[in-house]
């Protein structure tokens, strides 16, 4: 029987099939919906299960490979809030459960640029600051005003500036300390006035293609969109969490003796050290299109785990598992899931 906590029906024993995009055959012991955020202190406070409970948007950056004893929380809430400030920009509150390439494009239709570069990123507006997402050479921390979200430490509902959040490349905060926060809401300074951002291999030469010779945010949209269907599979029709692998970070040293080894490795130099090519490290390794039963890596893109049909939670993490041994037979690289798994 459904139990109940404050105002809101929660369900038992629920597949999450249908609320990730790997779709691996798990259940969550309870699972509910919110579109309240005034209910999560009291959910939270009286949840049930032995694992603490677990929040989910779209279910574009998770793994799980077994059944979860807890609480899962699928985040919901709907909104926008429009302010002008004073600087010309716009600052948009938008509910952690609005879809996030919704939400790209309808800032495009608004008129508003800085984040066109991250069309098509799979899930939710409240999923963004946790990953800090990033694509084409634009992370979205660049754009966040701040955060709202509830502190299970405090117990209240807590607004973080953008330089509170502890943002890194694919880390925040919010990732950091899993079962603290819960996100409700992003506020985003966005400008009718822009600067695109269109160094990234592949942009320049898609806008060309196009014909393309004085852009604006919505072409440039357009182009990314068309690179990633051109890349990546759709999760509607194959199972993914899109890129499965951080790209790693390491010294500068390491990075030359690779290269010495590997002058066509793509590498790139960032404040925290030389970024190397995930992608080109799985292929190079041999586990391009590598597949074991419905467990796979993608033939269009190393970096994308799949699921060709029936392929449980273990089977997808066992392969994740090959391709990180085999990347690191062969180069000596630790590579990090991007995803969460449980």
């Amino acid at each position: 029987m459904p139990k109940k906590t404050s105002a809101i029906d929660m369900q038992e024993n629920i597949s999450l099939q249908p609320y990730t995009t790997l779709r691996a055959p798990v259940r969550a012991r309870w699972f509910v919906a919110l579109d309240d955020a005034s209910e999560l202190p009291d959910l939270l406070e009286h949840a049930p299960g032995s694992q603490p409970p677990l929040v989910l948007g779209e279910g574009s950056n998770c793994l799980f490979t077994r059944d979860y004893d807890g609480l899962v929380i699928r985040v919901t809430l709907e909104g926008i809030k429009r302010h002008d400030l004073d600087d010309g920009a716009t600052r948009l509150v938008v509910a952690a459960g609005e879809n996030w390439h919704r939400f790209v494009r309808w800032t495009l239709d608004q008129g508003l640029a800085g984040i066109e570069n991250l069309a098509l990123i799979p899930g939710t507006v409240g999923a963004a600051p946790i990953q800090n997402i990033g694509a084409y050479g634009v992370e979205v921390e660049s754009c966040i005003a701040s955060v709202t979200a509830y502190d299970r430490n405090v117990r209240e509902f807590v607004e973080l500036a953008r330089e509170d959040c502890g943002f890194a490349y694919r880390d925040s905060i919010f990732k950091q300390e899993p079962h603290r926060y819960v996100v409700t809401a992003v506020s985003f300074d966005l400008r009718k006035e822009f600067t695109l951002h269109l160094d990234y291999a592949g942009l320049r030469e898609r806008l060309a293609t196009r014909g393309i010779t004085d852009p604006g945010p919505v072409d440039v949209a357009d182009a990314v969109e068309s690179l990633r269907r051109e890349k990546l599979p759709d999760p509607a029709l194959l199972g993914n969490a899109g890129s499965f692998f951080k790209n790693p970070v390491v010294a500068g040293e390491t990075a030359a003796k690779l290269r010495a080894h590997h002058p066509d490795m793509p590498a790139f130099d960032t404040p925290a050290g030389t970024k190397l090519s995930a992608g080109w490290l799985i292929e190079q390794a041999g586990m391009k299109g590598y597949r074991d039963g419905d467990a796979g890596i993608s033939d269009r893109h190393a970096l994308v785990l799949v699921n060709h049909g029936n392929a449980t939670g273990e089977q997808l993490w066992a392969v994740a598992a090959k391709v990180r041994e085999a990347v690191r037979e062969s180069f000596g690289i630790e590579l990090e899931p991007e995803p969460r798994v449980y």
